[in-house]
């Protein structure tokens, strides 16, 4: 697969992305061209795009500090009045060339400048490639909590070249074959039996397509995420509050978005015993494919407690609910499932297990 439609933009594979590019820019009026980085994407990766587009040379380069600490309204608001002193207009162009957070913050940057701007999103991680390219989410982080501000708005094109993955060490990699393995457990038994089978993450390069099609295959269905979308939310209710809670705990490690929905996504599989009749033998196999990939992140007794408390800001909640996305089996999902503070302990237990 080299080009996937998306409704009103391209998702471009390998070697048709960068002339796709090219073109669209030479066709376009675009009145001023930027390109977004972070600190460690603008000196990985920003060359090799220079090499592939050669005019992107004489395009301004604006950086943000690396991390999810900085994917906030502050450095929005640096990147807005860095845009207006070097005097981006309606007509410009932002070329976002990073990980998930450049990529979100990135489009939310660009829909929000002048009312918006276009934006083009060059994702540069297996997370970000595989997850943040598809469904037009953009957004920053409220404090500790996960893309609290943002709105859903598609890019230009998206451009996915599997050679930025050179770039990343192996803790990364894994962290975004956790949305891969998600995306089989959701909607594809075959998929995930393939990924789960894989004895190392060498080869994940020919793979990457399949999980954003599926991807794309449910936003395209849903692109509101008012029903059917909110299946990708598996791992997710439980995973971004373990991940907002490591993220400022003290002292300790912020865990990165994959590990902390790996681990989701164990909880969420026992859940689903319980909640939605999956069979103990999938939850348990769920259970060993992920502990294999992940180490089991240590959860003590005051982690929990502050975990469970930070499910009232999941943005699937309604009515005062925490509603999650549960599994019938692999590769069926069913959304919607509001679980009883007990079976959300338990969860825990079997995880730490």
């Amino acid at each position: 697969m080299e080009v996937l439609h998306n409704g009103s933009h391209k998702i471009l594979f390998g070697s048709k992305a960068y002339p796709a590019l090219i073109q669209l820019i030479s066709e376009s009026e675009f009145s001023k061209v930027f390109i977004l980085t972070d600190s460690n994407t603008r000196t990985c990766c920003l060359p090799s795009f220079q090499k592939n587009v050669p005019q992107a040379t004489h395009w301004e380069v604006l950086e943000i500090r690396a991390g999810e600490t900085y994917k906030t309204l502050h450095t929005c608001l640096g990147l807005w009045e860095e845009l207006s002193e070097l005097g981006a207009d309606r007509k410009s162009l932002l070329i976002n060339l990073g990980g998930g957070v450049v990529t979100d913050l990135g489009g939310f940057v660009a829909s929000a400048y002048q009312r918006g701007i276009s934006f083009i999103n060059i994702p540069t991680t297996l997370l970000s490639m595989v997850d943040a390219s598809v469904g037009g989410k953009t957004g920053v982080d409220l404090g500790h909590l996960k893309n609290q501000i943002g709105l859903i708005i598609n890019p230009e094109m998206v451009l996915i070249d599997p050679g930025y993955l050179e770039t990343l060490d192996n803790r990364q990699i894994t962290s975004g074959f956790a949305e891969m393995l998600k995306h089989g457990l959701i909607r594809d038994k075959t998929y995930w039996k393939e990924l789960s089978s894989l004895q190392t993450l060498d080869t994940l390069d020919s793979l990457i397509p399949r999980s954003v099609q599926l991807k794309e295959e449910v936003v395209r269905a849903d692109p509101k995420e008012k029903g059917l979308r909110k299946i990708l939310n598996f791992g997710h209710t439980l995973g971004h509050a373990i991940e907002s809670h490591f993220l400022t705990k003290e002292p300790g490690e912020p865990l990165l978005h994959g590990e902390a929905i790996a681990a989701g996504m164990i909880m969420e599989a026992f859940i689903s015993v319980s909640q939605c009749q999956m069979t103990q033998a999938e939850c348990d196999e769920i259970k060993a494919v992920f502990l294999r990939f992940f180490p089991r992140v240590p959860i003590t007794a005051e982690d929990r407690a502050s975990i469970l408390s930070l499910l009232r800001f999941d943005k699937k909640n309604a009515h005062g609910h925490v509603l999650f996305a549960l599994l019938e089996a692999i590769g069926k999902a069913r959304t919607d499932q509001e679980v009883s503070p007990e079976l959300l302990h338990a969860s825990f237990d079997y995880y730490r297990e």
